[in-house]
């Protein structure tokens, strides 16, 4: 009879199987550190694109905060340059205004020549109010004025008519004119010119300047 020991063999082969799944499984655990490695690394670079988002967001905070700081500074210098260019603007109007207003009065005064009107406008009253157009033929000579007065665009015109027709005549123009508005004649009185004893007219304007 023959016999074999088969003992030392299944020995070796178990030995031979706990190697191989030794093997397998650090190959496991190196993959799997390996993935943990390259997800890592990808956090980390979103997390650095984060910080990098999150710092510009931070800096155009920071810009902003410092125009808002200053926002109140530049609305004061913007209104302090306002009001230097309206105080100019008063004080050169205020010089060439009173000049502008007397030449236009004369214009007012001049048979040929008259108030300075829009043309639409004047053709247009020639159409539907002919009553309220001057007359070209007028003679301003029959007028003339005594005193003129101006306090805050409110001028006072006072002066001598031959008759309430000449009277009449002046309160046309001045309204027409663009230099006056709201004219108004303040109440008349006949009086006796003591030199030529000819019956006068007295009057008397009242009106806005514009300039």
């Amino acid at each position: 009879m023959i016999r074999v020991n088969l003992l030392p063999q299944k020995q070796q082969a178990s030995s031979s199987d706990g190697n191989s799944l030794q093997t397998a499984v650090l190959v496991v655990f190196m993959l799997e550190l390996a993935a943990l490695f390259f997800v890592q690394r990808a956090k980390e670079r979103e997390l650095e694109g984060v910080r990098a988002e999150s710092a510009a967001v931070r800096g155009q905070i920071d810009q902003i905060g410092r125009e808002i700081a200053n926002h109140k500074a530049i609305q004061e210098q913007l209104k302090a340059l306002r009001d230097r260019e309206t105080a100019i603007e008063k004080l050169q109007t205020g010089r060439i205004g009173p000049t502008a207003v007397l030449l236009e009065l004369s214009r007012v005064l001049t048979a040929d020549k008259g108030p300075s009107v829009d043309r639409a406008r004047l053709e247009q009253l020639r159409r539907d109010s002919p009553q309220l157009v001057p007359n070209p033929s007028w003679d301003s000579r029959r007028l003339w004025l005594t005193a003129y007065t101006e306090k805050d665009r409110v001028t006072t015109i006072a002066g001598f008519a031959r008759d309430g027709e000449d009277v009449s005549e002046l309160l046309r123009r001045l309204s027409l004119s663009q230099y006056f508005e709201d004219v108004k004649l303040l109440p008349a009185e006949k009086v006796l010119d003591p030199q030529t004893r000819e019956q006068l007219v007295r009057f008397q304007f009242s009106a806005k300047v514009k300039f």
